[in-house]
């Protein structure tokens, strides 16, 4: 194993619409949830990370959910505040990676909007010797064509490479595309498990 293929949201970077909706919503909780989970929820995110455009996407929201248009609107201007940063303990093992001389690259469901945001923040994504993001191609993740993408243009030999994530459905296709794969719920157990396979 030379290789690691990773996920970026929740893996490295944390990023949350909550952390911007809290400041809106104040103490109501329960409102923000409602909005999250019915005008904004992961799969309207990944409408963005598809290709579409972020006022494409909700414009047609606030169509369906009018009682939201107003949260929904806020979501361009709040996107830099539901961003707040690096995950510190998966910065620090892709900065041991690099020195070892590991060969790191990114596979992520991204919007290509914001992805130069993301980068403009977080330093370790420079640390990439490439990125697969999923706006930019019209693909996302499990689509096994994403997979096969990362695999083809970044010269990967899946036998050879780690891919990490946080969605156990992302993971699953990954092992079909032939990667050797690991649910990421933290970066102890990934720093445990990637020294298993002597990667560090």
């Amino acid at each position: 194993m030379d290789t690691v293929l990773f996920d970026l949201g929740k893996v490295l970077l944390d990023w949350d619409p909550r952390y911007f909706y809290r400041t809106v919503f104040g103490d109501d909780e329960d409102a923000m949830e409602r909005f999250l989970s019915e005008a904004a929820p992961p799969a309207w995110v990944l409408e963005t990370d598809a290709g579409k455009t972020m006022a494409q996407a909700i414009a047609e929201r606030q169509r369906v959910y009018p009682q939201h248009a107003d949260m929904l609107a806020l979501w361009p201007e709040g996107w830099t505040s539901m961003l707040r940063g690096e995950i510190p303990g998966t910065a620090a093992i892709m900065a041991e990676l690099k020195s070892r001389g590991r060969r790191l690259f990114a596979l992520t469901n991204f919007s290509t909007e914001t992805w130069p945001l993301a980068k403009a923040r977080c330093p370790s994504l420079a640390l990439f010797e490439d990125a697969i993001v999923s706006g930019e191609h019209g693909l996302v993740k499990p689509d096994p064509r994403i997979y096969a993408l990362a695999i083809t243009r970044c010269r990967l030999d899946p036998a050879r490479t780690v891919f990490v994530d946080d969605l156990v459905i992302n993971v699953e296709a990954a092992r079909a595309s032939g990667l050797r794969a690991l649910h990421f719920t933290g970066p102890e157990k990934l720093r445990a498990e990637l020294a298993a396979l002597r990667l560090i």
